[in-house]
């Protein structure tokens, strides 16, 4: 007899996705897909995920394998709590990704310190601290695969994003650390970076300043947009695909921000 695992052997996996809170944002487009393909999802967000959660249940045809969880990644604490209700619900942990930010965007010199230590805090620690969390169920299990969210602002500067680009260069730099040292213990450590990308901050912002949505386009080959589905494409591949001999690299997706 075939099991439901055997015909579809992400039926068995687990995945923590953060930065769950709007159904026009990046890590619904994640959720989503890893739903669509059977992933078992524990989905964390500021405020409930609930309903992004109900609609991964619904692709998965089970409420029992999707877990909304409301914390505030700013709390060191509340980090680790995600991450032990992931393993105490599911009994394992195979993908971690670390989506959630806050962009803070003003003139330089113009930062305070609270907004500096507040996107350090959710940018940066976070995904530090959960991943450092999951690693003893990973190398338990024997492997596992972390996607870091990063940003092509971490590559290439642009005004009034200091602090933001700051800490996504510093979260391209963790991939490539962690890529080094989780090598040997079978996890695989990634960074997708998105270009303008069409989630609701973006459009609540092209509706309220439509002069600098424009510029901002002038930088995209494409002349447009991406849309969250996209990216979330991108990070399904990586946490699925059978080129396990991928890790450190910093996947850019931005329509070709960053080529020219």
């Amino acid at each position: 007899m075939v099991s439901s695992t055997d015909m579809n052997p992400l039926g068995s996996k687990v995945a923590i996705v953060t930065g769950v809170s709007s159904p026009v944002g990046i890590g619904a487009a994640v959720a989503r897909r890893l739903a669509g393909a059977g992933v078992r999802l524990v989905l964390v967000a500021d405020v409930s995920p609930g309903a992004i959660a109900r609609e991964c249940a619904g692709l998965l045809g089970n409420a029992e394998s999707v877990v909304p969880v409301t914390v505030d990644l700013g709390d060191p604490s509340a980090v680790t709590a995600m991450v032990t209700e992931a393993e105490q619900r599911f009994g394992r942990i195979d993908m971690l990704v670390n989506n959630a930010a806050v962009r803070i965007n003003r003139p330089f010199g113009e930062f305070t310190i609270s907004e500096f230590d507040t996107a350090v805090a959710i940018n940066l620690r976070a995904p530090f601290l959960a991943s450092q969390a999951v690693l003893p169920s990973m190398r338990k299990q024997g492997g596992g695969r972390i996607v870091h969210v990063a940003s092509q602002l971490g590559s290439v500067a642009y005004h009034t994003r200091t602090i933001y680009g700051m800490t996504k260069a510093a979260l391209i730099h963790l991939t490539k650390s962690m890529a080094l040292e989780l090598a040997r213990d079978n996890i695989q450590v990634n960074a997708v970076s998105p270009g303008p990308i069409a989630t609701q901050p973006t459009l609540d912002r092209v509706k309220n300043d439509p002069e600098e949505a424009s510029r901002r386009l002038e930088y995209v080959p494409m002349g447009r947009y991406g849309r969250p589905e996209e990216i979330g494409e991108v990070v399904h591949w990586l946490l699925t695909t059978d080129a396990s001999f991928l890790t450190g690299h910093d996947l850019i997706v931005d329509g070709g921000y960053t080529i020219h």
